[in-house]
């Protein structure tokens, strides 16, 4: 049979068409054929943006001696991550339950059925590897073992789904109070890094949630640690090789816990996110470094993830342009450095970057990651550092870019459309309101349909049915609401979230599930989730209690905050285990038990006093902010925090005073 992937919409899955492997894409017709013949399945789980996919593809599917094996013996499912996550997080947890490891390319072996019983991540093609089994030996042994014991294999698998269909169910009931908040900040205090910033040692990923929530202690309390772990934190990542120092954004995290080498992976949600903290960091302390920082990660969305012909968001933008390349388009050589600068910038950019002969890159010891070890000494070098920075920039974009997946998720477009809304009025950026504004016009009027809710992908019917989709999108409308003050977004975001209630929500024991629920549903799409970890992006049930709180307070409708209550019972419970991988529903938690504060600006619309106020709502760090904007026929400003009001004030000057 032909490979079966060529005709796929993910580039993923387009990329490994050319494998002599028999794959099939997800779906009843390769479980149907696996049933039919009692073959095991393997199912290969990754991403066109993940180096260790590549790796594995080229050592091993592209093989033919292992594609044999393969062809013979199993019936083989490819799966991007992306397309499919509420797979991937199905899949995750069965291997990582068996092996200890979770992460990408997931290689699980499946009954028929769909039930794992063995699996890991990477394997080497030969053994042994770092304790690991080639692959092609693996194969023969799993192959066998299916044959020869297929009882025990059956057996096992059906323990396994049963422990996975247990741990799915995140949900924890308890009593909302505001201890949760304290005792859950606490706790991502203690994995804080005093030394270098962040969260945990190696590998490091940056956690701006976490940090978000941390800000909001901070102004709640007025105590000086929460300042410091967001402030420390934000300041080494920004400095650090995890941020493109010469095109702007963040790679995917560092595999050193001083933020130095990063898996140099771009992903859009990973932007939105820190895009977020870097804003409210600037909104709250006002460092130059955090609008800079902010400043570059929209540069980066505007030239390399906007489209603005079609009114969206690419997905991401990969690590390597070529297998084993490991970032070399993103590092640098003495020798290349020193050929794109003047001497006087080289000599600069070597001590403010540290481009040394021994780089950090094993593959290529002369290659440097871009990092600052110092800061110029005076303007001159100051100076230097910046045509330094434009040249290397120039260079870099010279050499062949690695690939950008050009699919447009809602789910992702919807966050990264909410951070560049906050951008826009933080930083003074009109241009980032118009392309989120267009980018969520997209997504009510091509992915929205009534009754059947949103798409996965803004110009695809199929996937569809996920709750992160719906959830992210209706936070996004709330900020259109805010940025804009036409009343249709709120309406809208009320409209999803009420099909949220009636499609996904757990009626007896309260909760959001992950998925809608299907008749056809393959493999381990029948266990029902209830996910409340952020891993990586907040968690859809986190930020489904936000996005209510928010109804809440915009719409003074006890509905949704009756909603909200029955919601965050059902996971008050979770929260002491959960640390930095809780933010989300920690913040959610913080809209009920802390006073919100809602901002009302009337006034004419267009230029003036009215639009000044608007503005200086939005750009004003508060935790638990909602702005409202209405046209009036006189500009007046009021501030309630919880059911206190201010009088109307009807001037910027005397706003920015209340504010403060």
């Amino acid at each position: 049979m032909a490979n079966l992937l060529a005709g796929e919409a993910s580039a993923y899955l387009r990329s490994a068409a050319h494998q002599p492997v028999h794959w099939r894409p997800w779906g009843d017709a390769a479980f149907a054929h696996a049933r039919a013949h009692d073959q095991p399945i393997l199912l290969d789980i990754g991403a066109v943006w993940c180096h260790w996919c590549h790796v594995m593809d080229g050592e091993s599917y592209d093989d033919a001696a292992i594609a044999a094996i393969l062809n013979r013996d199993f019936v083989c499912i490819k799966v991007d991550r992306d397309e499919r996550p509420d797979v991937d997080a199905r899949y995750q947890r069965a291997v990582s339950a068996l092996t200890g490891q979770s992460g990408w390319p997931l290689t699980a072996f499946l009954t028929p059925g769909g039930d794992v019983f063995f699996g890991g991540t990477y394997f080497p093609p030969d053994d042994p590897v770092a304790g690991r089994p080639g692959f092609a030996t693996m194969l023969l042994h799993v192959a066998r073992l299916y044959r020869e014991d297929s009882d025990r294999v059956r057996a096992n698998a059906q323990a396994i789904r049963e422990h996975v269909t247990a741990a799915l169910n995140e949900a924890r009931t308890g009593v909302v109070t505001a201890s949760l908040v304290e005792h859950g900040a606490d706790a991502i205090a203690r994995v804080y890094d005093v030394r270098y910033g962040g969260f945990g040692t190696a590998p490091k990923f940056p956690h701006p949630g976490a940090l978000e929530l941390l800000l909001a202690r901070w102004w709640d309390t007025r105590t000086d640690w929460p300042r410091e772990i967001v402030d420390k934190s934000l300041s080494a990542m920004a400095r650090g090789g995890i941020h493109d120092h010469l095109g702007g954004g963040f790679h995917r995290y560092a595999v050193d816990e001083r933020w130095i080498v990063p898996h140099f992976e771009k992903m859009i949600y990973d932007n939105a996110e820190l895009l977020r903290a870097y804003c409210a960091g600037l909104a709250a302390f006002g460092t130059p470094l955090f609008r800079d920082v902010a400043n570059g990660i929209v540069n980066w969305v505007l030239e390399v993830l906007t489209d603005q012909e079609r009114g969206v968001f690419f997905a991401s933008q990969d690590a390597d342009v070529e297998p084993g390349d490991d970032g070399d388009y993103w590092t640098w050589t003495p020798e290349e450095a020193r050929a794109a600068l003047t001497e006087p910038e080289y000599a600069v950019a070597q001590a403010v970057f540290d481009i040394t002969d021994a780089g950090e890159m094993r593959h290529n010891p002369r290659k440097n990651v871009l990092w600052r070890r110092q800061e110029p000494r005076n303007d001159a070098e100051r100076a230097l550092l910046v045509s330094a920075t434009t040249a290397l920039k120039a260079a870099r974009d010279a050499r062949r870019p690695p690939f950008v997946d050009t699919t447009a998720y809602v789910n992702w477009n919807a966050m990264l459309a909410g951070a560049m809304l906050q951008a826009g009025a933080v930083l003074d950026r009109p241009e980032c309101n118009d392309v989120a504004l267009r980018v969520l016009r997209r997504i009510w009027d091509e992915s929205w349909e009534p009754g059947d809710g949103m798409r996965h992908v803004i110009d695809r019917p199929e996937p569809r049915g996920l709750l992160d989709d719906h959830v992210q999108a209706a936070a996004a409308f709330l900020d259109a609401f805010e940025a804009t003050g036409d009343v249709d977004w709120r309406e809208r975001a009320a409209t999803v979230m009420q099909h949220c209630l009636a499609t996904y929500a757990d009626g007896t024991d309260g909760g959001f599930f992950d998925v809608a629920p299907r008749a056809d549903a393959a493999g381990y799409l029948a266990a029902r989730a209830k996910p409340i970890q952020d891993a990586p992006t907040a968690s859809p049930n986190g930020t489904a209690g936000a996005a209510l709180a928010r109804l809440w307070v915009l719409t003074g409708d006890r509905a949704w905050r009756a909603a909200l209550d029955r919601h965050l019972a059902a996971f008050a419970g979770a929260t002491d285990a959960l640390s930095v991988h809780g933010a989300a529903l920690l913040r959610a938690i913080d809209w009920a038990v802390h006073p919100a504060t809602r901002i009302t600006v009337a006034g004419p619309a267009g230029p003036g006093a009215a639009c000044t106020m608007h503005l200086l709502a939005l750009q004003a760090y508060r935790p638990r902010r909602a702005v409202v904007r209405t046209v009036a026929a006189e500009p007046a400003a009021t501030l309630c925090v919880d059911v206190t009001c201010s009088l109307p004030v009807a001037t910027p000057d005397a706003f920015a005073r209340l504010l403060t």
